[in-house]
């Protein structure tokens, strides 16, 4: 089979593989389809926390191959999609119900690949058979999804509320997605006029182009009554520059979300007065749990979002760079690799 491997930023290669055989409770799938996403293209350029080589990709959906001994949930056939991790149920963290922060989660790093072996673990609380309605790019988006559903749940959205959403990557867009359901005036936050006539279709009220603003955080006060600043301001980008922007625009007693992962070592200055007297709260979320995994399935199930928004281009394995580079140049949501 051909599997993509990371060696080095910048350094990615579509090699010749063995098809895994499954060991007890595992799962062997072919895709059918993978996504790219945003942390795709970050550990593309600049690497991420795992030694390399590793296999690449984590958003995917396709058929069982095979299955291990033990497994009673799903037979060879049945059409699947399975995150990317699960926790272990057994550290301090998880017996603390915080699922994301789990000191031994187990990942599934292999998506950009023809065949793909899925850890017990994973089969056991996060895999899930597709219905015959969904198509596998809908079933796809699971992962991202399951994160914005997380990362939404974490914080006080009610009815009536103004959220500013800075960043309308696919993460972003799905937050703004999330919280217009939830009966939220959302402003959306990007460079990029596609993806902010993406937020607008997806329910945001109002959108501020930062390309063509000298304050942006102003800019989303502007949009508030008595230029308060919004009740929820949700970071989605990855820069801690724009973690300031977004504790910026925040009114006093609301709630900053700082979702985007940034690079390593960055540092954000806060205005210990702005913290205190306002009473703000800052809060980060990382990943996604069991939880919200099941509750993203069954949002994507009631088509709370849909693939033909997100995903733009089809490419093949063997062009898997292409797809990555045009991914980020932001001119798209999601690429997808096509298996025959």
């Amino acid at each position: 089979m051909k599997q993509v491997m990371y060696y080095n930023p910048k350094d990615i290669r579509v090699e010749e593989h063995e098809i895994p055989v499954p060991g007890y409770g595992e799962i062997v799938v072919k895709n059918k389809v993978s996504l790219t996403c945003g942390t795709d293209v970050k550990i593309y350029m600049r690497g991420y926390r795992w030694d390399p080589p590793f296999s690449f990709g984590h958003e995917a959906a396709g058929v069982v191959h095979a299955v291990g001994e033990g497994v009673d949930k799903f037979k060879v056939g049945d059409r699947l999609v399975a995150h990317n991790s699960a926790p272990c149920h057994e550290c301090y963290f998880c017996k603390k119900a915080q699922h994301s922060l789990c000191e031994n989660p187990i990942f599934n790093k292999g998506a950009f690949s023809e065949y793909q072996l899925v850890p017990e673990r994973i089969v056991r609380q996060n895999a899930f058979k597709i219905p015959d309605e969904m198509d596998y790019k809908q079933a796809a988006l699971l992962e991202p999804f399951s994160c914005a559903v997380y990362g939404t749940s974490e914080v006080p959205v009610e009815l009536g509320d103004t959220v500013a959403v800075n960043g309308c990557g696919p993460i972003g867009l799905m937050f703004i997605r999330l919280c217009y359901l939830r009966g939220a005036r959302v402003i959306a936050c990007d460079k990029s006029k596609s993806r902010l006539e993406m937020a607008k279709k997806l329910g945001a009220a109002h959108v501020v182009d930062i390309s063509e603003v000298d304050d942006q955080a102003g800019a989303v006060r502007n949009l508030t009554e008595d230029n308060r600043g919004v009740d929820i301001s949700i970071e989605a980008v990855g820069l801690s520059k724009v973690w300031s922007i977004a504790i910026d625009m925040v009114r006093a007693g609301g709630t900053v979300l700082c979702f985007g992962g940034t690079p390593k070592g960055d540092k954000v200055e806060i205005d210990t007065t702005l913290l205190h007297y306002s009473q703000i709260t800052i809060k980060g979320v990382f990943h996604t749990t069991p939880r919200h995994v099941k509750e993203a399935f069954e949002l994507l199930k009631m088509k709370a979002i849909s693939a033909d928004d997100f995903v733009d281009n089809e490419y093949g394995i063997d062009q898997i760079e292409e797809a990555i580079l045009d991914h980020a140049k932001g001119e798209v949501i999601k690429n997808c690799i096509i298996y025959g």
